[in-house]
């Protein structure tokens, strides 16, 4: 039971209770300006076809998919995937959110070092992060302190996975607010402000989700060195 209540439990409670509020800020967020329309009434799907194209990116489509905020580019199949939610409807929401996921899209044409590193370990880091768990209760219960260490690299491994995604999700974002600002989609402040909060409350799971992995490799690490000791 160490695995649950480690040195650092309190603290990874205190961090899942934050990334609740945080996910219920996002929902409230982004479902306040889901019901407001952008000026220039464009959908999801127009918004992200206009940036795509104004950035040499004609090749890449962009589908609907099932969900709420399950939008995502897929640097595999190269397409920008819109929520049903915002790909047909023209709110500051839906405008925000295609404009990030073409931000990821440019950041593949680009060659962007952190969307490329992260493509690259996802798959191995994410066997490692559903692996972590159970080695380190394996290693615990059958008193394998190699076993225990090795939980802990892969908790690592997962720290770093959230860290690279940091900078990645930042910057998309951040090359979206510049393309609505700049193309003058937003209109004005008000929308502009809209625009922005939306995709700040999105930044925030990603923040929470490092801090979560922070915390839990911290509470491994306090087991490795109490079982080694």
């Amino acid at each position: 039971m160490d695995f649950l209540f480690g040195p650092y439990s309190s603290l990874i409670l205190l961090i899942f209770v934050a990334s609740l509020l945080i996910q219920g800020y996002l929902s409230r967020t982004y479902g306040k300006w889901s019901r407001i329309a952008n000026p220039r009434q464009l959908t999801g799907a127009e918004v992200a076809r206009m940036m795509l194209d104004e950035h040499g990116l004609q090749h890449i489509p962009v589908n609907a998919v099932p969900g709420q905020l399950s939008d995502h580019y897929d640097p595999v199949r190269k397409t920008v995937n819109l929520s049903q939610g915002n790909y047909a409807v023209p709110s500051v929401s839906a405008m925000a959110v295609a404009a990030h996921e073409v931000g990821h899209a440019i950041q593949d044409k680009v060659r962007m070092p952190a969307l490329v590193l992260r493509g690259r370990l996802a798959v191995p880091l994410g066997l490692g992060m559903n692996l972590a768990p159970l080695l380190l209760l394996a290693g615990v219960f059958l008193q394998l302190t190699g076993l225990i260490w090795v939980g802990v690299l892969l908790f690592g491994a997962a720290l770093l996975f959230h860290l690279i995604t940091l900078p990645v999700e930042f910057d998309a974002s951040r090359r979206a607010l510049a393309y609505l600002n700049e193309g003058g989609l937003n209109g004005g402040p008000e929308t502009a402000n809209g625009a922005r909060t939306v995709l700040t409350a999105a930044a925030l799971t990603y923040v929470a989700g490092f801090a979560m992995a922070l915390a839990q490799l911290l509470n491994v690490l306090g087991i490795a060195r109490s079982r080694s000791s």
